[in-house]
């Protein structure tokens, strides 16, 4: 299941984070001293890849790292396959999503079927501590839940807090899920056309510098392969962040994309999930808590039309 790797072809991420060029087997501990082995020769007291056991929650301290990185220079493998058809979401993702419950275990073909037939069609792009994720679970039970995360630290600890909370609550969060992957690279590898109902960008990197704005999550080369992804008519891409020129830049992106429609305020206050990706986000969180940009949140939300 999730507990066996973080994405079909990935290796398990165990929360080491390294800089290019730094040996993958020494990391920083909190004080900024070498984790590795100690002089006298003994093994170190508790390797980062057992800091938490599977099942139990992560601590957020242990899975701190970079707010950002450079999605367009980050040159670490990422594995994908050829087609989104290729990849079996049910076995490692989302081995016990309440859709393979209903008579498939005495049904072989039914239960091959059902799997084939589970994708994520909710996706959180830069899903962080995972915040969001989480929430969108018991708030969408019928849809399918992905967060998308870069930084391997960051994302091995929302695949903790997921195997903690179906543990602690069983039965619940099933239908979620996270994977290390590229969002501005892959996506149409793993997703087919027309698949997708929700994307959310909640407080992406806002790359100020003119020179950095091709890094920008939102673009519109990006928007076009965000409206290939997501249904006709149905499909609804949110937009959250307390930069106001990020936020503008967004509009002025998504308002001259002939595919995507702006939703009314009125729209908008009725979609629970506008209340969810202000509220339960860690970043909305620090927002309100400590508001590096001021405590403002500037969202938008689009509609994908045929």
């Amino acid at each position: 299941g999730l507990s066996a790797a973080v994405g079909r072809g990935h290796p398990i991420m165990t929360g080491t984070k390294r800089k290019h060029g730094e040996d993958a087997d020494v990391a920083p501990d909190e004080e900024g001293t070498s984790s590795s082995n100690p002089p006298d020769g003994s093994a170190a007291a508790a390797p980062e890849d057992v800091l938490t056991v599977e099942g139990d929650m992560p601590k957020k301290k242990f899975y701190r790292a970079r707010a950002h990185c450079n999605p367009l220079s980050f040159n670490e493998t990422f594995e994908y396959p050829a087609r989104p058809d290729l990849f079996d979401w049910t076995e490692e993702h989302y081995p016990n999503h309440p859709a393979l419950k209903e008579d498939s275990a005495e049904d072989i073909a039914k239960f091959q079927s059902s799997s084939l037939a589970i994708r994520p069609d909710v996706l959180d792009v830069g899903c962080g501590f995972g915040g969001l994720t989480l929430a969108l679970s018991p708030a969408l039970p019928d849809n399918t839940i992905l967060g998308l995360e870069i930084r391997a630290k960051v994302c091995e600890y929302v695949r903790l807090r997921i195997l903690a909370q179906r543990k602690d609550h069983p039965g619940r969060y099933a239908n979620c899920s996270v994977m290390r992957t590229n969002a501005m690279k892959y996506l149409p590898n793993f997703f087919p056309g027309a698949s997708l109902e929700k994307i959310f960008f909640c407080f992406p990197d806002p790359h100020f510098k003119r020179k950095n704005h091709p890094r920008r999550i939102v673009s519109e080369r990006l928007l076009s392969e965000y409206c290939y992804l997501l249904k006709p008519d149905v499909g609804r891409l949110y937009c959250i962040t307390d930069v106001r020129d990020l936020h503008d830049w967004h509009v002025e992106k998504c308002d001259g994309h002939p595919l995507l429609r702006r939703l009314t305020g009125e729209e908008m206050e009725a979609d629970p999930c506008v209340t969810l990706m202000r509220t339960e986000t860690e970043e909305g969180k620090k927002v309100k808590r400590e508001g590096k940009f001021g405590h403002e949140m500037y969202y938008q939300v689009y509609r994908r039309v045929g």
